[in-house]
Formats: structure tokens, sequence, C-alpha cells
């Protein structure tokens, strides 16, 4: 219940500011503008509505179609939204630079100041610029629905370790993550993900949370493409944040019954011939939050944990690599921020987390954060492709040595 009130202000705040700024420049006559508001407000109410009734367990023809109309059409007025705060922070800052360089020539010229724009100037101006963000928004909101329904890039990375053995040159860590099946990603897109990632020749398939955005009784069906992963040395699950909304115990076991092993602040060794591997997986940064027993720790995900020649950790969240690198881990992989998902939320983004997308160098740790092979919410993603990382080993070149 808390959730949808704070999820009604939110709403009710931001269509009610597109309003304010676009449909009361208008100055629409009646019924026009009653029937403008009508339609904004309805919007506002679509997402809402349906997730209550993914939440009551609706599931029907008429919700799924419900959940696209308004899952599309909030991305749109996201970025209506954006554009308008935009604008008005440009307007606002070249209002005062305008207004301080008429008051210091009224000043020395001894006149009084003179009005900016007179009011019809003012208004044609307005609505001419609100008719262009609508206009820019729809067709971003088309390419960026394109953008996110797109198959995922499949993307290589190179990560050079430190005295990295020779039989471990080249092994390949295939990563998927934040694909949040819901009721816009369903199983032909999971599908895709699979055969993506099977055919990337992993050595071992990492998932890095946030599988889901509903139930397991929902969504069982969605997910089952999943028990077709293979690799030589397994597939691993690590939780996110998503899962602990949706019954993260309920999560844990029908990944296992498709079967990943779950790295719940523990850890796996991968031998290759001579080369070891540490593979350490910890809970979401904030499960603990949710359940106390889920507290993520990388420090207890190396209890027991003998010398090896890679030490690798699926932490969800990128800003788990402030302990990863104290432990001394040569690798973090996370996703969580979908690389921003689409301009300019990757800004909010950054104010959580260390690195939003790519590959980092923190300390002496490695880090590469995954923009995810899906998106959540609006089915809408600008300057940040959905991927599916191919994370690949080889031996850091020593400058020593070089010529």
């Amino acid at each position: 219940m808390i959730f949808f009130l704070i999820a009604i202000v939110i709403f009710t705040s931001m269509y009610g500011f597109i309003g304010w700024r676009i449909i009361v420049p208008a100055s629409l006559v009646p019924p026009w503008n009653m029937i403008a508001w009508g339609i904004l407000i309805v919007f506002m109410l679509l997402p809402p509505v349906s997730i209550a009734f993914r939440v009551y367990g609706i599931d029907n023809t008429l919700s799924n179609i419900l959940a696209w109309i308004g899952y599309m059409s909030l991305g749109f007025f996201l970025l209506v939204f954006s554009l308008i705060v935009m604008r008005d922070l440009v307007w606002f800052g070249a209002l005062i630079v305008q207004k301080s360089f008429l008051l210091v020539r009224a000043l020395l010229t001894n006149t009084g100041t003179v009005e900016l724009l007179n009011l019809e100037r003012r208004r044609f101006l307005v609505n001419s610029v609100n008719l262009s963000i609508l206009g820019i928004s729809g067709a971003l909101a088309g390419y960026g629905f394109f953008e996110a329904r797109r198959r995922p890039a499949v993307v290589e990375i190179f990560v050079p370790v430190d005295d990295l053995p020779d039989d471990l040159e080249g092994f390949r860590i295939v990563q998927i993550t934040d694909i949040h099946v819901s009721s816009t990603i369903n199983r032909s897109y999971v599908q895709a993900i699979v055969d993506q990632a099977n055919n990337a020749e992993p050595d071992v398939i990492v998932f890095t949370g946030d599988l889901a955005d509903d139930t397991v009784p929902h969504l069982r069906d969605n997910v089952a493409p999943l028990s077709q992963l293979s690799a030589p040395y397994g597939c691993y699950f690590v939780t996110g944040n998503h899962e602990y909304y949706s019954g993260v115990e309920a999560w844990i076991e029908e990944v296992k019954r498709l079967g990943f092993t779950v790295l719940l602040n523990e850890h796996r060794i991968l031998q290759r011939g001579e080369g070891s591997i540490l593979l350490a997986g910890v809970t979401d940064h904030e499960a603990g939050r949710t359940l106390q027993q889920h507290a993520s720790s990388p420090e207890a995900s190396l209890n027991g944990a003998s010398p090896n020649h890679v030490k690798v950790l699926l932490a969800h969240q990128p800003r788990s690599i402030y302990s990863a690198s104290k432990l001394g881990f040569d690798l973090q992989i996370s996703g969580h921020t979908h690389g921003g998902q689409f301009f300019p939320w990757h800004f909010v983004v950054g104010l959580q987390q260390p690195y939003i997308s790519g590959l980092h160098r923190h300390d002496n740790t490695w880090i590469y954060v995954s923009r995810g092979a899906g998106y959540w919410g609006p089915p809408l993603r600008i300057g940040s492709r959905s991927e599916i990382a191919v994370i690949i080993l080889t031996a850091a070149k020593n400058p020593s040595n070089s010529e």
C-alpha cells in the first residue's frame, strides 16, 4: 500500500507538472481543456493500474494490452517531462542573464527597464516550443522502443589479469543480467537471449540479478528457456534488488530448478588445467533490508578460500566494488544500472553508483558493469543498447618486458 501511495504521489506530481507547462499555456477553450486534462489523467493512471493488476494476479488479454499502453505512454511522458525541465532551466538561466543586462543598462543610462516579451509573443513562443517537445518526445519514444525491443548486442570485453596462468588464457565468462521478465518481456525474448548466450561459446555463464518483476507462478513459463543455458563450468546466479520485490526465496528455488548454482555470499572453485578461478557471489547490496540473513557480505563469500590464481566477484550493484577491491578480487562483474537506460536518467544513476557501464579499474580491481539484457518499466532505451557481455580473461602485459 505504501508503494502505491508513493507511486501515485510521484505520478501526480510529474503529470501535473506536464499539464501545467503544456495544457495551461495552450489556453484551450471548453470542453477541449477538460478533454486534454482527462486524457493526461488516464495515461497517468495506466501504469499504477497495470501494477495493481499484476500484484493481484489479474493476467488476461485486457491487462496485457493496458500494460503495454501504460508503459509505452510512461516512456513518452518521461521524455516530455525531461525536455520540459531542461527547457525551463535554459529559459530561467537566459531570463536571469537578460534581466541582469537590462538592469545594468538601465542604471548606466538612467532609463527604466523594458518589457522582455509581450504576452502574445511569449505565449506563441511557449506553445511553439511545447509542440516541438511533444514531437521530439514522440520520435525519441519510437526510437527508444525499437532499441529496447531489439536483440541485445553481444559484446566482447578483454580483461587483463596479472600473472594469469596459461590454462586460463581466453577463459570466457558470459554475463546475463537485468532481463526484468514482466508483462512486456516474455518467453520469446528470453529464448533469444538464451540462444545468443549459448552461441557465445561460454566457459561459464553468470546471471547477476534482476531476472523478473513478478512472482514465480506468473512468470515460470516465460523464464523456462533459461534451462537451456549450457557451459562447461556451469551456470551461476546472484540475486538483484528486484528478486526481493517479487519473492526472493521462491525465485531462488526456481533458478536452481532451471539449472543455476545460486551463490549467496559464497564461492565455488573452477579448475581448468593448472589454472583455477575462485568465483564468488554476493546477495544484492540492499538485500539485508528485506531479509536480514541475506545481508550482502563479500567478506563471507571468501570464507574457507585458499589462494587461487584468479578471484572473480559476482555482485548485482557496482557499489560492491569498494569491498571487493579491499579484499583483493581481480574482477567484479555487475549490472543494475542498465547503463542509465535513457537520457537523462543516467545522471540519476550516477548519483548512486560509482560506475554506470563498461570496464573500469578501481584500485587494483577491474569492474565490468553491463547495460543489461532487458529493460525496466517503459520499453525504452536511448543511448544505452541492451547487451550480453562476453568477458574474456587475458594475461596482462608486463611493461618491463616490452620493447
